[in-house]
């Protein structure tokens, strides 16, 4: 039988299910990866499990989110993070060596492996072919304990690719092109696997740029065959052994098939509030820009940068527009001093700033109030910036640094010839000594615990009856940071779910946390696509801890659902959305979850509405873990 890329992976890992789209099966996980908003509290799940070394081929945690020292919180976690690597065995990243994802392409990534990692962005391995899923750190945990990876068998999109990028054209475009044809929901349940000749044209780096986003599509993960242009990356990183080539079959079959042709696209952005509010940037010509922002896990390499320092070279930064540029890595810093492509940035005006993820989580680089800013990240949520009522434009290095020239968005036609594509350097500079390897064994490391990292709080298992107020009604796409917002104060407190759990939908209602604390429990009434956005599980965790015991909502994003289902939260979908409009905020709910199983549909019971229909897409497994209280219970019973 005829394979796809993906389908070839996946078979490759199996450990149990079959391979059709939408039942249960679990993978055999070869890496992992976490980052330090996140990675604090996978470890000390990993610790709960009580085993004394990872169990994976290769564990990596990277320091690169929290990165603003103000106070002790993020060293006292960094100094946790580093010690509890040495003792299980796991690769530590210093902060300040780059971002997890560029790092982790750089050094790590491998063709045909698969790799799970504690945030949505992981997929971006997928450039080099690797099956590359994001999921919750509890997750994570368990794959570093040797637990198989569960998810539902994805469908497989084929997006064929002819063509070749032209002019001011790049890789942001063509993904920022697929999100307007499928939207911020339009990948949940599939995989999205690149083919056709047009991917021979693009490099390694390019294509990262496009799975790293494929995130935004609420996809499983993004993937690209494994071929000369991924030989040739590897051979440039000094890793040539790590290559495999990996292809789907010639007649293999797909779910869906979406086209692009490379030839006819043109500079595009990302207008607020989602990353699939697609229009070209001629559309914006004229506009105002306060602030221009080149970097983040998903535009900040090598060829990113170079194409920037060409177009800023002898030029000087509009006065009234800010540019700050935050490279991906040391190895990408290296390479642009090496080439003298520095200069260039720094006496156009530009900031220079740490090689982290800074401004893309509102860790700093914040615009000013009201302003616009044009950034090459790959999420623009209200807020997410630190500036509240900034009105955040993604789009591609080339156009972030013209904007920031002009002052302005501007037709591409007005720009003149583009910067030539840049090829990385033979024998590219190696910074994997920078890298903190475990010894062989960790048995007399002791392990820094800050005072701000607080226990993980038992939980219950999951009561017969529910009987609760529905604590708060929001509507359509809620993400992760409507739900915990980032920024440096917040996620400091990531390894405490008492103080974090403070700020739960701080942004969308600021009496949420004392209402909900009062009445001692509560449920949520949620639209369509409750959840999207980062993985971070605290999103799930916090409003756990305040006693949110089941979510009701139209629809669900993926890492966002199994993150409800690890903590014992009971994710219910109306059967009728139609019904959403009928339930009040406030209303008295009943839910028998005796009477629930798995795919079943069932009925709740709303004070003044009578019963409701609704539906679950949980598995048998998935059930029994909410009984028992979420899945580190069942874990630790399942080992008893």
């Amino acid at each position: 039988m005829a394979l796809n890329l993906t389908q070839k992976i996946i078979k490759d890992h199996l450990v149990s299910g079959e391979m059709t789209p939408g039942s249960e099966i679990a993978l055999r996980i070869d890496q992992t990866l976490t980052q330090d908003a996140t990675g604090t509290m996978a470890y000390l799940q990993f610790e709960a499990i009580g085993l004394p070394r990872v169990r994976t081929e290769l564990s990596v945690s990277y320091v690169d989110h929290n990165t603003l020292q103000m106070g002790f919180r993020n060293p006292d976690d960094h100094a946790y993070l580093r010690t509890v690597a040495a003792k299980y065995g796991i690769i530590f990243s210093p902060p300040g060596t780059g971002i997890c994802h560029q790092l982790h392409l750089e050094n790590f990534a491998k063709p045909g492996k698969t790799l799970v990692g504690s945030d949505s962005h992981t997929p971006t391995a997928g450039g080099v072919g690797a099956m590359a899923m994001g999921a919750g750190g509890l997750s994570v945990a368990l794959a570093m304990a040797g637990e198989a990876y569960v998810i539902a068998m994805p469908k497989v999109v084929k997006v064929n690719l002819t063509g070749k990028l032209t002019g001011w054209a790049t890789a942001k475009d063509v993904i920022l092109k697929l999100l307007g044809m499928l939207t911020v929901k339009g990948g949940v349940g599939k995989v999205i696997e690149y083919a056709g000749p047009g991917v021979a044209t693009l490099s390694v780096p390019e294509r990262a740029v496009i799975t790293n986003m494929g995130a935004e599509l609420g996809a499983t993960t993004s993937i690209f065959p494994s071929d000369e242009a991924t030989k040739a990356f590897l051979t440039a990183m000094g890793r040539p052994e790590d290559f495999t080539p990996l292809a789907a079959d010639p007649d293999a079959t797909y779910d869906e098939v979406v086209e692009i042709d490379l030839s006819a696209l043109t500079p595009m952005a990302a207008a607020p509030h989602m990353p699939d509010r697609a229009i070209t940037i001629a559309e914006l010509a004229g506009m105002k820009v306060d602030q221009a922002c080149i970097g983040s896990c998903t535009n900040s390499s090598y060829a990113d940068l170079m194409a920037v320092a060409d177009i800023l070279e002898g030029k000087r930064i509009d006065p009234a527009t800010d540019l700050l540029i935050a490279p991906g890595s040391k190895q990408v810093l290296k390479m642009l001093a090496a080439k003298g492509r520095i200069d260039p940035l720094l006496d156009a005006g530009a900031r220079i700033l740490e090689c982290a993820c800074g401004p893309c989580i509102g860790m700093g680089g914040s615009p000013v109030s009201g302003g616009v800013s044009a950034r090459t990240f790959n999420r623009n949520f209200e807020g997410r910036s630190g500036t509240q009522d900034a009105k955040v434009y993604l789009v591609s290095p080339q156009t972030a640094a013209v904007t920031a020239l002009r002052g302005e968005f501007s037709d591409p036609a007005t720009w003149g010839e583009a910067p030539a594509k840049a090829t990385l350097p033979e024998g590219a500079p190696n910074i994997r000594h920078l890298f903190l390897y475990p010894k062989e064994s960790g048995e007399d490391v002791e392990i820094r615990r800050g005072p701000n990292i607080a226990p993980l709080p038992p939980f219950t298992p999951l009561p017969d009856r529910i009987e609760a107020k529905v604590a708060l009604k929001v509507g359509d796409d809620i993400t992760t940071d409507h739900i915990l917002p980032a920024g440096a104060q917040i996620t400091a407190l990531r390894s405490n779910i008492p103080a974090i759990s403070e700020y739960i939908f701080s942004r969308v209602d600021a009496e949420f946390v004392p209402r909900i604390k009062k009445l001692g429990k509560g449920i949520i009434l949620g639209g369509e696509n409750y959840g999207q956005g980062s993985s971070r599980e605290h999103a799930a965790l916090g409003p756990r801890y305040l006693g949110v015991a089941a979510v009701v909502a139209k629809s669900m994003a993926r890492i966002h659902r199994a993150n409800l289902v690890n903590f014992g939260i009971l994710p219910l979908l109306l059967v009728n959305a139609s019904d959403y409009d009928r339930i009040p905020a406030g209303a008295d709910i009943s839910i028998d979850t005796k009477t629930i199983a798995p795919g079943a549909v069932s009925s709740i019971t709303v004070e003044g509405v009578g019963p409701v229909a609704v539906t679950n897409d949980l598995t048998a497994k998935e059930l029994e873990t909410i009984r028992a209280g979420g899945l580190l219970n069942s874990v630790r019973q399942s080992r008893a």
